[in-house]
């Protein structure tokens, strides 16, 4: 890979992010211009560059839009309606992408700049002693610049997760993961590590950013527009739940539980809590986008809601609709005309990258495999149920349920995340078969672990680079 690609992105990005805060227009200016980046002389500097590294997420190729939504087209839960929608995601739900796709050349591109400005903080050498307006002692400056390159040590882990996902041969018949870059250098050239080089990096970036973020006072647990040492955790705990490392997830969960800073929302709040903006109880890590960023036309509310607020692209399976309760508060959210209606309302919606919910249901399941417990997955499972269905005097109220098996946690997995981005990758980890669905959702072609085609093809953006020692992936020759 040669980071030609990256700058081609920033200039589109530069364009994107102009009505942003001083920080993020200070960090695209300065990285888009520079072919070597400059030196970050102050703590300052630094802050604007973690916050550009959210601000590239949140783009609507990214987890702003279609990066939350691919996994739900060739899920078991949702399917495109591309010919009464919009179009979108007609090429991935029909499995006829080519090398020039835009659903993989746009994530590519997205999560490779994120990876580079990364890369800039984490490698950051100032030229002289760095300068914090809030301090001059040296301690505290040396703490302070630590946690940041922490954070961008756990975004870069997220990111080389969400690219091995996408692009990495795992789940396809090969053994190549992704390009891991770790240091933004913009003549290099580098090939694709394999699936297992790929994983080493992953699990190192988290255990550094664990380590450098380990001071409680600078933890502002409050601020959930950043990452902070717990949703890094609860992070972890998802991409060692897809590795299928369940002691380590019981551990991760058990931190985040018995910290007590989270807690599920209850059935009056759920809808709401989708659209509250850094304030509710569940969220861990949400990316923030406000009225000056609205992802409008190109957001996931677009892709979910009919006109007049959206094109109706996404929809849920009339069977998956059908698993829920009548007094299930999430079927509130699913009309009768199978539209996801109880999430993202608003292109200006903070992008909930991580919820407290999710992260239970990571240890309900690492709980129920060898060597885990029963009373902690029950306990997990019972505290989302709990939550999840609203008082009736025709309709019984829930009653904890007294045993749980895995089934019953993956099918929670489907009803409580729903929309959020995880059913395929669920469904490629579980080893389970992978269905095609046409545009009504009806189900055709089925495919397995294994198949070349589960794997999304290397932007020809890439492969045309001078130079590149990038391989395709096999069935993209075009």
């Amino acid at each position: 890979m040669k980071n030609t690609f990256l700058k081609i992105g920033l200039g589109v990005l530069l364009a994107a992010t102009a009505l942003n805060s001083c920080r993020d227009e200070f960090v695209d200016s300065q990285f888009f211009q520079s072919v070597q980046q400059s030196p970050l002389n102050s703590i300052e500097e630094l802050e604007s560059f973690v916050r550009g590294q959210y601000t590239t997420m949140r783009s609507s190729s990214y987890y702003g839009g279609d990066f939350l939504m691919i996994p739900e087209v060739r899920s078991d839960n949702m399917y495109s309606d591309f010919a009464n929608g919009a179009g979108y995601y007609q090429t991935v739900a029909s499995y006829s992408m080519v090398s020039s796709d835009q659903y993989a050349t746009n994530p590519y591109q997205a999560m490779y700049t994120v990876l580079a400005k990364s890369n800039i903080i984490i490698n950051n050498q100032p030229s002289g002693a760095l300068t914090w307006k809030a301090s001059q002692d040296p301690a505290a400056i040396l703490q302070k610049s630590d946690y940041l390159k922490g954070q961008a040590y756990a975004i870069r882990a997220l990111v080389l997760f969400d690219a091995l996902r996408l692009f990495g041969q795992e789940y396809a018949g090969g053994l190549l993961g992704v390009v891991v870059p770790t240091k933004y250098d913009p003549t290099s050239l580098q090939t694709r590590s394999t699936v297992a080089a790929t994983r080493s990096q992953i699990e190192a970036d988290f255990d550094k950013a664990v380590t450098l973020m380990a001071p409680a006072a600078l933890n502002l647990y409050g601020d959930k527009t950043t990452v902070n040492l717990l949703s890094v955790k609860g992070l972890m705990s998802r991409y060692y739940i897809y590795k299928g490392d369940f002691a380590k997830v019981r551990t991760l969960v058990n931190d985040v539980v018995t910290s007590g800073r989270y807690s599920v929302v209850g059935p009056n709040d759920y809808a709401r809590s989708f659209t509250q903006a850094n304030a509710a109880q569940n969220s861990m890590f949400e990316l923030s986008v406000g009225s000056l960023a609205d992802l409008g036309t190109t957001s996931i509310a677009y892709k979910l809601l009919p006109a007049p607020n959206g094109y109706g692209n996404m929809k849920v399976l009339t069977a998956m609709r059908a698993n829920y309760s009548a007094n299930d508060v999430r079927r509130d959210g699913i009309t009768t005309a199978n539209v996801l209606n109880g999430k993202y309302l608003n292109g200006f919606d903070n992008i909930h990258v991580l919820r407290y919910e999710e992260v239970l249901l990571n240890g309900a399941e690492a709980e129920l495999q060898p060597g885990g417990s029963t009373v902690n997955a029950l306990k997990y499972y019972n505290l989302i149920l709990a939550n999840r269905f609203k008082a009736s005097t025709a309709i019984p109220v829930f009653v904890p349920a007294v045993a749980v098996t895995l089934d019953d946690i993956y099918m929670e997995r489907r009803k409580e995340l729903i929309g959020e981005g995880f059913g395929y990758w669920d469904l490629l980890r579980l080893g389970k078969p992978v269905t095609q669905r046409s545009s009504s959702g009806v189900a055709g072609t089925v495919r397995t672990v294994g198949n070349n085609l589960l794997a999304f093809p290397i932007p020809r953006a890439e492969l045309n680079v001078p130079g590149t020692l990038v391989v395709p992936n096999p069935g993209y020759a075009n």
